[in-house]
């Protein structure tokens, strides 16, 4: 089971999450509360993921995040907005969220993206993912990001795009043939080497350097 934290200030939209999470056969609600209670809650619960409101009044989500990372079992934590543009999103990624949905996302959708989460993939809003991109494309020169992406091997090159396209582990064990433990290590290999917190900063920086838009072979080798 796929054990689910949800933190928001609003009663309603912890409700919603919790009755839509709840019916899917592999997935428990571990807890749903407002952000105060966050912390706690997850070091007495030990979720897998946490779904994290970025805005909320009795504590900032930023704030609740970066105490996520320090717990000796951090979550996978993805960012709840109802806005679709929000200027904290870029901050959130770079501070280790591995992912950002709308509060709208369809219901039907939402068990499959948690499911993501816990496989270690990343999950962005289509309706939002162009901004946060170009956000990231701004930050800095493509030589840069260049510079940083000499320091992979052709292996994790292709790891690294798999990552931009959002795969799990899992999957991305399936399309290059390699097994789910050989795949994590080649991720943490990228993430050190590219000096990012995260699957989504990675992904970016891969973009920024225009890594995506090169041709690449159909076995990854």
């Amino acid at each position: 089971m796929i054990r689910v934290l949800v933190v928001d200030d609003e009663a309603m939209i912890r409700t919603g999450f919790q009755h839509i999470l709840d019916a899917a056969h592999d997935i428990e609600v571990a807890a749903a509360v407002p952000g105060g209670q966050a912390l706690r809650t997850a070091q007495d619960t030990r979720p897998d993921v946490v779904l994290l409101d970025i805005r909320m009044p009795d504590v900032d989500g930023l704030t609740v995040l970066a105490g996520l990372r320090r717990l000796p079992h951090p979550p996978v934590v993805a960012m709840l907005t109802t806005f679709d543009m929000d200027e904290y999103v870029a901050t959130a990624l770079r501070s280790g969220a591995a992912g950002f949905l709308l509060k709208d996302t369809d219901p039907e959708e939402l068990p499959f993206l948690v499911r993501t989460l816990a496989d270690g993939g990343t999950v962005l809003s289509s309706k939002v993912t162009r901004t946060v991109v170009d956000g990231y494309l701004n930050a800095g020169p493509r030589e840069t990001a260049a510079h940083s992406l000499a320091r992979l091997t052709d292996r994790e090159r292709d790891v690294l795009v798999l990552i931009a396209e959002g795969l799990s582990n899992a999957d991305i064990g399936t399309r290059m043939h390699l097994s789910t433990g050989t795949v994590k290590d080649h991720v943490s290999a990228i993430l050190g080497k590219l000096e990012v917190d995260g699957r989504v900063q990675a992904a970016l920086l891969a973009e920024r350097a225009g890594l995506l838009k090169e041709p690449r072979g159909e076995d990854g080798g």
